[in-house]
């Protein structure tokens, strides 16, 4: 029996429709100069680099992929069309030493992620997605699509294909905390919390996160009102209940935060990443959300046989754009959708 669209969404995950498809990260690739290649190094018998045109007049496959995005979004079925990574993975084609591989990309920060070979063998070098080729928002030129796994793993802008003996981490994991695994079931979201409890009680003492980097800290039930934590990590920190009051978090990064309960009338998250945060059942009333990356946010969690319903309070004193809620799940879309005070 085959699954159903609901067995097929992973843990606290949300389904978008067709059509939507969040640019999450940087927008375009780094530089501008010559033709795309692609480089193949590392473990292959013979490391070389292949053309985007060449690549192009492979013949190429059509291949429906889900999309699992970490900051709590689902698509599902996306068509992509491309060409098997496996083409190039061949046993005649590498070192027998070969079990990892490293995707690079051409950016700023030189994303970068890894997969063992045999993750990799299932993977697509994509260059069209819905019919048209791939846009640079979205990774084109070239993008490696990895299925059943977060959506990090599958690098935009791809130029270089390593194949290493030894696992390394990438950008996502070594420098944004991102867990190496990536199982959309299993939640790999994150790797252990960057801070000690002692340094979380001092910074929590002080009321001042600025500019500190605080993934997965635990501030649940605390009183943390005039917060200043303007320009900080706070990636999958738990704010579950506190009292945030007017608390500053201008700049800051808090995907996957935790907000449910919490009091955060008066609160400021101008430009602030709130992509998969939860704040289901806080309140938000003269909140200023001003520019907020809200992609995969959750304001209404539906009733369960365990739990009833909950839902963000906002009013009329909060500020919230019309553009900020267009690409959310449409039960997230229609919950916000009265209190959006700018057109």
């Amino acid at each position: 029996m085959s699954e159903t669209k609901h067995e097929r969404i992973p843990p606290r995950q949300q389904l978008l429709r067709e059509g939507r498809w969040p640019a999450v990260g940087e927008s375009a690739p780094a530089g501008n100069d010559g033709d795309w290649t692609l480089s193949l190094s590392g473990l292959f018998r013979e490391p070389r680099s292949i053309t985007l045109r060449e690549l192009s007049n492979q013949p190429q496959i059509d291949s429906s992929i889900d999309i699992h995005c970490v900051t709590r979004w689902t698509r599902l079925d996306v068509p992509f069309r491309g060409i098997p990574l496996n083409r190039l993975l061949a046993d005649e084609d590498i070192l027998p030493e070969a079990a990892y591989v490293s995707f690079i990309a051409r950016s700023d920060r030189a994303h970068s992620s890894s997969v063992p070979l045999d993750v990799a063998r299932k993977s697509l070098l994509a260059l069209e997605a819905e019919g048209k080729p791939l846009s640079p928002v979205h990774g084109g030129p070239l993008r490696v699509v990895v299925p059943d796994k977060y959506f990090y793993k599958s690098v935009k802008w791809l130029e270089k294909i390593e194949l290493l003996s030894q696992d390394r981490l990438g950008y996502w994991e070594a420098d944004a905390g991102y867990h190496n695994g990536a199982d959309p079931w299993r939640e790999e979201r994150y790797v252990a919390p960057a801070i000690s409890k002692q340094q979380a009680a001092r910074l929590m003492a002080d009321r001042d996160f600025s500019d500190a980097d605080l993934m997965g800290m635990d501030a649940s039930g605390r009183d943390l009102t005039g917060l200043c934590a303007r320009h900080a990590l706070l990636r999958n920190a738990n704010f579950q209940n506190a009292n945030l009051r007017n608390a500053d978090f201008t700049g800051s990064n808090l995907a996957n935060a935790h907000f449910q309960g919490a009091d955060l009338q008066g609160a400021l998250f101008e430009n602030t990443d709130l992509e998969g945060a939860n704040l289901a059942g806080a309140d938000l009333r003269g909140a200023a959300l001003t520019g907020a990356s809200l992609f995969g946010a959750t304001f209404l969690e539906e009733a369960t046989d365990t739990a009833p319903a909950r839902a963000a309070q906002l009013d009329a004193s909060t500020i919230l754009a019309a553009n900020q809620i267009s690409l959310l799940a449409d039960s997230q879309e229609q919950y916000l959708r009265p209190f959006v005070t700018v057109p």
